[in-house]
């Protein structure tokens, strides 16, 4: 479990393939960043990008995981050289900051918007249809593997549109900064949402 507040920014530094056939996954090497390492021990998760990630090699600055070509498919961000969010799996001891975060990717939104308004950004997203009926104003998003509130959500026929407000302490800190319209995100529904439309539509 993690709570979407990003820890530190690192950096893909390396990909490499973990076998000949096109269906192999990739080994990630990733410079740490800011994000300490001293009480990271192999096996343990951390989220790139909001998808958590098992490390199998570690060093005093980085780290490396193995990515499926399953979770490649269903992500983006993670298949090339660059910066990505990070974040350790929670500790009871943690603070929640953010909201209950799985870090499994439960679809890629578009980019459509990302202004400044006024000392903060707008960024819109367009959300695809699966996850329209799971966000609600003043509810909870992950945006590559970043807690965010919902300002607004409408509807259209291919998905939602769900606008964001974004203050600058997440621009600094997060690769948010660099989100382009037509840009894809990963993006994470609210764990409490996903169980509560199971209850509702489960039938006896």
């Amino acid at each position: 479990m993690f709570t979407g507040i990003v820890a530190a920014v690192g950096k893909i530094t390396s990909v490499s393939s973990l076998g000949g056939e096109a269906t192999a996954g990739v080994r990630l090497t990733v410079d740490a960043g800011g994000l300490p390492m001293a009480d990271v021990l192999i096996g343990d998760s951390i989220a790139l990008n909001g998808a958590c990630m098992t490390v199998v090699t570690k060093t005093d600055t980085g780290f490396a995981v193995d990515v499926s070509r399953e979770s490649l498919s269903r992500t983006t961000g993670l298949g090339a050289e660059g910066e990505v969010n990070l974040e350790k799996a929670l500790t009871l001891s943690d603070r929640l900051g953010g909201h209950l975060v799985s870090g499994h990717v439960d679809g890629l939104g578009v980019v459509c918007k990302f202004e400044p308004v006024g000392e903060s950004w707008e960024l819109v997203i367009e959300a695809p249809k699966d996850l329209a009926k799971y966000l609600a104003y003043k509810g909870s998003i992950v945006v590559n593997g970043v807690s965010l509130t919902v300002n607004s959500v409408t509807d259209s026929a291919s998905g939602c549109a769900v606008s964001i407000n974004l203050i600058p302490h997440t621009i600094e800190v997060t690769t948010l900064k660099h989100l382009k319209p037509q840009a894809r995100v990963n993006l994470e529904i609210d764990l409490i949402a996903r169980y509560v439309e199971r209850m509702l539509s489960h039938k006896e």
